[in-house]
């Protein structure tokens, strides 16, 4: 079946569909990563985004029920060169697109990736279109330019859990987990707040000894400190920084009070929570190749990243707060930490092991913090 994906710039990609047909709109962006579309796809951080694969071949291994970050896919669209009906996984339960149909995640493919991506990276991301159902150019360019822009957008809310619940899901990689003496394991209480938490964070986390309670975004910090955890963890999450007024509130409120350990989105209300400044990137940091350098340590890691907004790191106070960790490719804020408070944060993904294991100290590091 044929589908069409136009961007608000009015660029037309003509290709074929794969997944459900219908009709779907959403900020275009890419991701550079040659692996991993199951986890991709079902991100929260991807809430409200068309997700372009930049390696040509997606779908031949299939997907499977143990690599998923949440319940389902997340993605407003999924765009792909060339997608592989044959699913070649002992792992594998069902193809890419019957489990995209089974969602209702519209596809295309066929379509120059490469072109698409240098758009992007040229112009920005930008609101696109992808339809099965009309192939009228100028009613799909009109529905693109109705759609929300991602600036001033919470989506926190869309994807957060309504209720509080207990995780106790370990990550059993045998070359993952930390060593732990039975004395350690459950030692440390720690409420995570979910504005889009991916599940291999809280498998972390829990290989790390934590005994894990997940609450919505929008949880009262009062709540939290009834609780009594040693500490709190803000998670990754999709949308402006900024829109999400509720969440730097109830930060504030727990500044001071409790260790916290932020990621993504976490990383970037903590530093509006702590009075510093965020901003929308071009094109964002997708994939799975990005170098971070560590200021304390002058070693480079190897991350993955999913973010289109940033911390401004001169909005920071530099009397109270210490910059950590560093983009290679553009200097961006990758990390800080308080000078004096149990308090730190990064851009990146930790828990995602593209080094593999480049940046999973952080989680011992957040242990650590709650052990003084």
């Amino acid at each position: 079946m044929k589908a069409k994906l136009i961007l608000e710039n009015g660029d037309i990609y003509v290709g074929e569909s794969f997944g459900f047909s219908g009709e779907t709109t959403g900020e275009v962006v890419f991701n550079t990563s040659m692996t991993g579309y199951q986890e991709i796809l079902t991100d929260p951080s991807y809430a409200g985004q068309i997700v372009t694969m930049t390696y040509p071949l997606i779908g031949n291994y299939g997907v499977n029920l143990e690599d998923l970050e949440s319940a389902r896919p997340q993605v407003a669209g999924f765009v792909v060169k060339e997608y592989s009906a044959i699913a070649s996984n002992f792992r594998a339960t069902m193809t890419l697109g019957e489990w995209l149909v089974e969602h209702r995640i519209v596809g295309i493919q066929g379509i120059d990736t490469r072109k698409l991506t240098k758009t992007i990276r040229s112009a920005g991301a930008m609101r696109g279109i992808i339809s099965t159902e009309t192939m009228d150019d100028e009613a799909l360019l009109a529905k693109v330019k109705r759609a929300p822009e991602m600036t001033g957008l919470d989506l926190a809310k869309q994807v957060t859990t309504k209720e509080s619940y207990r995780w106790n899901k370990v990550d059993t990689t045998p070359f993952a987990l930390p060593t732990l003496g039975n004395e350690e394991r459950g030692r440390f209480n720690v409420v995570v707040y979910d504005y889009g938490v991916k599940q291999n964070i809280l498998r972390r986390l829990t290989s790390y000894g934590c005994t894990i309670t997940v609450v919505p975004a929008s949880f009262p910090a009062e709540d939290v400190l009834k609780m009594n955890p040693d500490g709190v963890f803000l998670s990754n999450g999709p949308g402006d920084p900024a829109a999400v007024k509720y969440g730097i509130q109830n930060i504030k409120r727990l500044i001071g009070k409790k260790p916290i350990f932020g990621i993504c989105l976490g990383h970037q209300l903590l530093a509006l929570a702590l009075g510093g400044k965020t901003y929308k990137l071009k094109f964002g940091h997708r994939g799975g190749n990005h170098p971070v350098k560590n200021l304390k340590t002058g070693s480079v890691e190897i991350t993955s990243q999913n973010h289109g907004f940033a911390v401004d790191p001169a909005s920071l106070d530099e009397s109270t707060i210490e910059i950590t960790h560093v983009n290679l490719n553009d200097n961006t804020n990758e990390g800080f930490r308080h000078k004096t408070l149990p308090i730190f944060s990064v851009q990146y993904h930790p828990e995602a092991s593209p080094g593999p294991h480049d940046s999973d100290y952080l989680f011992g590091e957040f242990v650590r913090l709650m052990g003084r």
